[in-house]
């Protein structure tokens, strides 16, 4: 394991298996049921994921040197030299897109999409200005909608829609994330705050206002009769709770506050997507069941 701890740090192995969790999400909601597809979509999707991590960690080298979060990575520390994490990106974007080559075109695009709006847009624009979030949000959002497009093969609504609702998820989420590393961010020469008065009421009030905004857009696929009405028990329930989070945040402005908020939007994101497909379940299963899955 301790061989394969370089690879998984470079990668960012726990992020990409988030990233195929929401394209899995995404896949089931709109009917896929194909295990072939989904394994192409879910390897596809990792090894892109696994290359845009890659390549951003090849590009802030000397900003991850600076930062202690980042300092113990694997090409700060010379367990992997820059070539062979070359070798490892490019090699997990060829595959990657391969795969999803093979799922469809649409599919191919909106992966390599997400590769280079993140390594070569997103990854620069982080030390030059606060807009960088909303850049990185773009290809974050990207794969409900990859999953779904993976199934119908056109972008309509509903991946539309998978794509909006985690395009605001990034905002609370990333600045939670920016408030509990605020200080580590400014030894390399970041500020990814929404205020330029740093880690204050103002950037607080706007964490606690996307994170309001997002209860009503999270619950748009019951008000359009996708999901039935314990989606919106389950999507309203944890909604308040995520938003009651960042409002306390709000009136402490403390980094234990931030922490707990930045922890709260890893465990929402899933539950929300999962509960959209839980409360399709009778059609998922017969979509299984039909293509001889169960």
């Amino acid at each position: 394991m301790k061989t394969l701890r370089p690879f998984i740090q470079f990668t960012k192995f726990r992020l990409s298996f988030l990233v195929i969790i929401s394209a899995l999400s995404g896949y089931l909601l709109v009917g896929g049921s194909s295990y072939v597809v989904a394994l192409q979509l879910l390897i596809g999707g990792f090894l892109i994921t696994a290359a845009s991590n890659g390549v951003n960690q090849l590009l802030e080298m000397k900003q991850d040197a600076l930062m202690n979060r980042t300092k113990s990575r694997p090409l700060i520390t010379g367990e992997l030299t820059k070539n062979t994490g070359i070798i490892i990106s490019v090699s997990c974007l060829l595959l990657g897109s391969s795969l999803l080559w093979f799922v469809n075109l649409n599919s191919l695009l909106l992966g390599l999409g997400a590769f280079v709006s993140y390594a070569f847009v997103y990854t620069p624009l982080k030390g030059r200005t606060a807009w960088a979030v909303f850049v990185g949000a773009i290809p974050g959002a990207i794969p409900p909608m990859l999953g779904a497009i993976a199934h119908t093969e056109t972008f309509s609504f509903i991946p539309g829609l998978l794509f909006f609702i985690q395009f605001m998820w990034q905002f609370p989420h990333f600045w939670a994330i920016a408030w509990v590393t605020h200080e580590d961010y400014q030894r390399a020469g970041y500020f990814l705050l929404p205020s330029k008065t740093g880690k204050s009421k103002q950037s607080a009030y706007l964490i606690s206002l996307y994170s309001l905004v997002l209860i009503p857009i999270s619950l748009i696929p019951w008000l359009m009769g996708i999901t039935n009405h314990v989606s919106l028990f389950i999507v309203g329930i944890f909604g308040v709770w995520f938003y009651f989070l960042s409002y306390r945040l709000y009136t402490t402005c403390e980094d234990r506050d931030a922490k707990k908020l930045m922890f709260a939007s890893f465990v929402y994101l899933p539950i929300i997507q999962f509960a959209y497909v839980f409360t399709k379940l009778d059609s998922v299963i017969q979509n299984l069941i039909s293509h001889g899955l169960f």
